[in-house]
């Protein structure tokens, strides 16, 4: 399977099943394109009226031929007949704090409150769950919690607790536990910021670029935007973070687009021009009746967007800043382990959500939907049955999936946003697959320009 596009006045073919990207010139475009390198005698009979020589179209198919030979082009698929690994807990989410300091209008948290009255995770619980992610790792040496919400930082004590007794139980296990946090920065002082720093955390920022953009929807309860307060503790945390001298995890900026801010590309500039390194943006996951949702009739500007902001990231990367758009640095030479290429996040096998209560579900988006809830971290049986959906919920499971050519970029998209617009795990909704594929092609143009570069 191969994917022709042009981007930029460049002509690529990816090949999907070996990660093998070509730029081509117009000959070797033809004959991709048309598919006419498998009719050698139609070949030359088509494209000798169209100005080629005999002598080049033959050289251009004796390429292609070689290409094909080192399965480098059109190769077979070589994971057909794929069976998942079995239920292994390799990463916990710890919504800490069910509640927030903003009213974020497309939180799918409900603005704040996860669609509950304001909870925190007791200590007792969050200890709960490190001795449910050990005890559920099997032989993983390597696993990782997340604390998310909500807004964490409303419960650090109990995030400071969390951590030392994960390492505590970590070594006595022999398991090495890896550490994220994600905020909106409202309460991001130096006492946490040392905090993180220290233990090495990985720390994902949210802020949605230019103040107008943001204000619009993410507020404080009282109505109020809460940019300015937002951008000048992320600008305190990632100046501690490039100072910091020891050890220390990553540090990224991530932002929500929406149908408000069309124009992302100028948030990823103005995040840029504040010299920030390390920026992801997302388009937003909602209902097709919130005024805020992404729409088909956007699907046009959403993909010229990407172009505008894929220039913009080449032009900075050309100009000496090292500078990382989350979504371009796709890695087609080593790339994720299998279960995570064919699978994604392992949302319901792999990866599980933990409420202020305990319960368990498949991932944070699924919090609130009864009939998806896996248990508690205090014991008892999980429900199999469930387990096993989501599991076997690989892209060979989803129609839409398997003949996709950005399959293995994308892993088969968001379960959760799979469930909300379509009640199916197995039914990505079309508008998400049409936008990923639009990224996807500009990450590739993306590293195609790079590689020219080096």
């Amino acid at each position: 399977m191969i994917h022709c596009f042009t981007l930029g006045g460049v002509k690529l073919v990816y090949d999907v099943h070996s990660h093998s990207l070509h730029e081509v010139d117009d000959l070797a475009w033809a004959l991709l394109y048309w598919e006419l390198y498998q009719e050698p005698e139609r070949a030359m009979s088509v494209l000798l009226t169209e100005g080629y020589t005999g002598e080049e179209i033959g050289e251009a198919l004796e390429e292609i031929a070689r290409l094909r030979a080192d399965r480098l082009l059109c190769t077979a698929d070589p994971f057909s007949g794929y069976e998942p690994p079995a239920f292994v807990v390799k990463a916990l989410c710890l919504n800490v704090a069910h509640n927030c300091n903003l009213s974020c209008r497309y939180c799918f948290a409900g603005a704040g409150s996860l669609g509950q009255t304001a909870v925190l995770m007791p200590s007792s619980t969050a200890r709960q769950a490190v001795d449910f992610l050990l005890s559920h790792s099997g032989t993983r040496q390597n696993v990782e919690i997340d604390f998310f919400g909500g807004e964490p930082l409303l419960n650090m004590p109990v995030v400071e607790a969390t951590v030392a007794y994960a390492r505590e139980r970590g070594r006595a296990e022999g398991k090495e536990i890896g550490f994220t946090i994600t905020t909106n920065a409202v309460l991001l002082d130096e006492h946490i910021s040392r905090f993180l720093l220290e233990n090495g955390i990985n720390v994902v920022l949210s802020i949605d670029g230019r103040p107008e953009v943001h204000d619009r929807l993410r507020q404080t309860h009282g109505g109020k935007g809460s940019h300015a307060q937002v951008l000048s503790h992320i600008m305190q945390y990632l100046q501690r973070h490039r100072e910091w001298s020891g050890p220390k995890g990553y540090c990224y900026v991530r932002g929500t687009f929406t149908r408000y801010n069309l124009d992302f590309a100028q948030d990823f500039r103005y995040l840029a021009g504040l010299g920030i390194d390390e920026i992801s943006l997302e388009p937003v996951v909602a209902r097709p009746t919130d005024d805020y949702s992404l729409r088909g009739e956007d699907l046009s500007a959403v993909a010229a967007e990407y172009e505008r902001l894929a220039e913009a990231y080449l032009e900075m990367n050309a100009g000496g800043r090292d500078i990382r758009f989350f979504h371009f640095e796709i890695d087609l030479d080593g790339g994720p382990c299998l279960p995570k290429l064919l699978s994604g996040c392992g949302a319901g096998h792999s990866y599980l959500a933990v409420t202020a209560q305990g319960d368990l579900y498949p991932c944070h988006q699924f919090i609130g939907r009864e009939a998806y809830r896996l248990g508690n971290v205090s014991g008892g049986s999980l429900p199999t049955e469930l387990i096993e959906q989501f599991r076997t919920a690989h892209i060979y499971a989803k129609p839409k999936c398997r003949q996709c050519w950005a399959k293995f970029l994308c892993s088969g998209g968001c379960q959760a946003h799979c469930h909300l617009e379509n009640n199916n795990i197995l039914e990505p909704p079309e508008l998400a697959c049409q936008m990923m594929r639009q990224r996807l092609e500009c990450a590739l143009y993306v590293r195609s320009r790079k590689e020219q570069l080096l």
